[in-house]
């Protein structure tokens, strides 16, 4: 462990003083993915953006978990079943609220 740490740590300072350094007018410019710059970086964004990608993040998750139902669900019988279907109903019952909470709507 010790010797990974102390290369690392002379790579990053050998780079720093071995390597080249040309500070050039093109090289001092902020690079946007090779966009032209417009404006200010620090609009404001729609809360909504922020809502949506979060909703995806959460229905998201939700699928990764029914992944060890596939896999064992003849262990788990009716049990396991009944347990997938409260599961599936509860995000479902969450997913009517977000509805009628309007979240998705993206005109107002």
């Amino acid at each position: 462990m010790l010797f990974a740490i102390g290369l690392i740590a002379s790579i990053i300072v050998l780079s720093n003083y071995l390597g080249p350094k040309r500070a050039t007018s093109d090289k001092l410019k902020n690079f946007e993915s090779g966009i032209e710059i417009r404006g200010n970086a620090r609009q404001p964004m729609a809360v909504k953006y922020f809502l949506v990608a979060i909703l995806f993040v959460l229905f998201d998750v939700e699928v990764i978990f029914f992944y060890p139902y596939a896999v064992n669900f003849r262990e788990l019988g009716w049990t396991g079943f009944g347990e997938v279907l409260l599961f599936v109903a509860l995000f479902i019952i969450g997913l009517i609220y977000i509805f009628k909470k309007g979240a998705l709507k993206w005109e107002e």
